[in-house]
């Protein structure tokens, strides 16, 4: 139906129109049209919140798997590091070990050089008696021969300390490593969770604000529905239309009476050939429901309150 927009009164002109009135579904989005398409919105919602929901699963099983790695990883970073501080403290041990034998040998050397010859024979035509020749000549040799093993033991466990610390070195820089990428990876894990935790929250809402949408529409058709039988039985009661009020064009004349008389209802299609006014008004029709497209006012006795059509 075309309108042509006039002064401030917003009178349009008066056109002829074809209407088919159809039992099937509206060309314009009525309320019938948009509660079908509030419905498909929250449908369509409710899918995404699913598979939004079903990503969240997944991310949480990851999520998990990486906190479980990272606590791993920090057990193992401290263990090394445990085994660290005692190597080190055994490090420290076997120097002074090293440093002891070290003073002890140079002392037996020391003595051994003081005293000169230590041929066999002088030592004994030095001594009182057999006996102690002997022990002073093992005695130098067998301080002089632990000094040596001792100064050799404790060089060969600081080599094989020195050693293993630097292979723990390394160990705790590679576990370093790895708790720096499952750190990172658990926090990226964390930070998608969370925007998939806000956005299925926005989901929701929008869901929960279509489902409102739906209800309100639908209680606002079954208040327009009441009101139209209700409008219904008293234009019945009252009888035909004189005029269309409130349009200057008109006249307080019967419209003249149709060749025909109106067909009664049927399921199918039926045409009419009318004369109507379109206005650019705001507010609700009679029944209650808010002006706008897919909205049409009719005469009820000639048009059923309620039927759907194509103009």
């Amino acid at each position: 139906m075309s309108a042509r927009r006039t002064g401030s009164a917003a009178l349009l002109a008066g056109v002829s129109a074809v209407l088919v009135f159809s039992a099937g579904s509206p060309a314009a989005p009525g309320p019938g049209g948009r509660e079908g398409a509030l419905r498909a919105e929250a449908s369509a919602l409710a899918s995404r919140v699913q598979s939004a929901s079903l990503d969240l699963y997944a991310l949480d099983a990851r999520l998990h798997r990486a906190q479980a790695r990272l606590a791993s990883l920090d057990a193992t970073a401290a263990q090394l590091e445990a085994r660290q501080r005692q190597i080190e403290q055994q490090i420290g041990a076997t120097r002074k070990t090293l440093r002891k034998s070290q003073r002890n040998l140079g002392t037996s050397l020391r003595i051994l050089y003081e005293q000169g010859d230590t041929d066999p024979v002088a030592v004994i035509l030095g001594a009182e008696s057999l006996t102690d020749a002997v022990s002073t000549l093992d005695g130098l040799r067998r301080v002089s021969d632990q000094s040596s093993a001792l100064v050799q033991t404790a060089t060969r466990a600081e080599v094989r300390l020195r050693a293993l610390r630097a292979d723990l070195v390394a160990q705790r820089a590679r576990v370093a490593e790895s708790v720096r990428e499952a750190a990172g990876t658990t926090r990226q894990l964390a930070s998608a969770r969370a925007n998939r935790i806000s956005f299925i929250g926005s989901l929701r809402a929008q869901e929960q604000l279509r489902s409102s949408q739906v209800d309100a529409l639908e209680a606002s058709v079954q208040r327009a529905e009441a009101k139209s039988q209700q409008l219904t039985a008293q234009v019945a009661a009252s009888g035909p239309v004189a005029g269309v009020v409130g349009d200057p064009g008109s006249s307080q004349t019967p419209p003249p009476t149709p060749t025909t008389p109106p067909a009664a209802p049927s399921s199918g299609d039926r045409t009419l050939v009318v004369s109507a006014t379109g206005y650019a008004l705001p507010g609700h029709t009679a029944t209650g429901l808010p002006v706008g497209w897919g909205i049409v006012a009719v005469d009820p006795t000639v048009i059923p309150l309620g039927t759907r059509m194509t103009i």
